[in-house]
């Protein structure tokens, strides 16, 4: 048995010595930096389309 994500949960968590909040909802997941407003955003739909994996690859081949 499963619980419905009806609500945002969000989680503190400690990356790199820098602590970040971490929102779960039904959209997707955040992660914004502790005191900041931007961050990172992730939609399911783009996770279970694989668009998600593509960005990331498309952004790293840019940068570098």
């Amino acid at each position: 048995m499963t619980t419905r994500l009806d609500k945002p949960l969000r989680r503190e968590i400690a990356i790199e010595d820098r602590a970040y909040t971490l929102t779960i909802d039904a959209v997707g997941l955040k992660l914004v930096e502790k005191g900041h407003r931007k961050g990172h955003a992730l939609r399911w739909t783009d996770i279970v389309n694989g668009d998600a994996a593509l960005n990331a690859a498309l952004s790293a081949s840019i940068a570098g």
